[in-house]
């Protein structure tokens, strides 16, 4: 590889690049719109809700309690001994949320006196997910409320029900925004990054311009790397420009590093520029590619995290899910910006997209090497 070829390559496909105001146009307006769209976006539905159980009391009370968090099928309750172990399942995705029942819960049910304050029970949830911890809230209020309603004391002079003290690890407010915000970055990147590849090189092989550069000296590495890199770097700028309007206009601000987040998006972004090679390598028409491009972000919107938590749908489809480097680089989005976690703590996912990028890479390598 010469790298005064590349340079040349390079420079190539920026000036083309340039040339077309549309794609300029497109490449600026559509993240920021969909930032902006999406960042006001709020919908999910709590559905077999992995619940952690701390039942420190152990009693009659608090095991019909549970036995009607579980009959709902709103939850899924998975026992805790420690509250330390709720807190480390809640952070790698275990469970979405957590119950903690003090030891003298059905002593304070039953004994208490009529002006006396009900029990309470502690709800911890990760306020990261502010839509699933917001719905999880309210049906455990409502299943709560209705059990203790039928389990408490019958005097009428009592205080009904039951307390509930809600803690949340993250994000506090449970401000649906960042949660948004960190998806949509996945969104951007995975969607548009490919369509714009696929479509811009399905052009240049009805043009001929393609075919020209392949009987060139560059090398198929050469060719490859002077078409992903070019786009990379817009890409890379499209991200800052998103963080810094997700910033001062929508006053979200990533908890970890900037820097981190920036770089590590850059090199997702060279994910999908592959799979745009290897959408344009299999497609005969611009259009053909479009569709091909629109079809792999069904399952991007569906099944990533993006705008639904993986954790509430079925396991096989969450197996599915997991195949999709969007899900690792949306997960891992949302990490660093609700959780402000860093490079070590999100070594496991940086390690899957690794792996994906380099069978993205090594496929759109030979997909250019079979046309020469």
């Amino acid at each position: 590889m010469r790298w005064r070829r590349l340079l040349t390559l390079m420079r190539r496909e920026v000036l083309a690049t340039l040339r077309d105001p549309f794609t300029v146009i497109i490449l600026i307006s559509v993240p920021l719109g969909a930032l902006l769209i999406f960042g006001f976006v709020l919908s999910t539905e709590v559905r077999d809700l992995r619940l952690g159980v701390l039942d420190a009391s152990d009693s009659p009370a608090s095991r019909r309690l549970i036995a009607d968090l579980a009959a709902k099928g709103t939850f899924s309750p998975r026992p805790y001994a420690t509250r330390e172990a709720i807190d480390r399942a809640i952070v790698s995705g275990d469970i979405g949320a957590a119950i903690v029942i003090p030891p003298d819960f059905e002593r304070q049910l039953n004994g208490r006196a009529p002006g006396d304050d009900p029990p309470e029970i502690q709800v911890v949830f990760d306020g990261g997910e502010a839509m699933l911890a917001g719905n999880a809230e309210g049906f455990l209020r409502g299943i709560v409320g209705s059990t203790m309603g039928q389990i408490g004391p019958r005097d009428p002079g009592a205080p009904p029900g039951v307390g509930v003290v809600l803690r949340s690890l993250y994000n506090p407010t449970l401000d649906g925004t960042p949660f948004m915000v960190a998806g949509t970055f996945g969104f951007v990147l995975s969607f548009l990054t490919t369509l714009i590849t696929a479509v811009s090189i399905v052009n240049e092989k009805l043009t001929g311009t393609f075919e020209q550069l392949q009987v060139t000296p560059a090398t198929s590495v050469e060719i490859l790397l002077g078409k992903l890199l070019p786009l990379g770097a817009v890409f890379a700028f499209d991200v800052l420009l998103m963080v810094l309007t997700a910033g001062f206009v929508l006053g979200v601000w990533p908890e970890g590093s900037i820097v981190f987040f920036v770089a590590m998006s850059a090199f997702y972004v060279m994910v999908s520029l592959a799979m745009g090679l290897i959408i344009s390598a299999t497609s005969a028409t611009a259009a053909e590619a479009v569709q091909k491009s629109v079809m792999t972000s069904i399952p991007l919107v569906q099944l990533s995290g993006f705008a639904f938590p993986i954790r509430s749908m079925p396991m096989p489809i969450q197996w599915v899910a997991e195949l999709f480097p969007a899900t690792h680089y949306i997960r891992m989005s949302r990490a660093i910006y609700m959780r402000g976690e860093g490079p070590l703590a999100l070594a496991p996912e940086l390690g899957v997209l690794v792996i994906f990028a380099a069978i993205m890479v090594i496929y759109a390598l030979r997909s250019i090497e079979a046309r020469r």
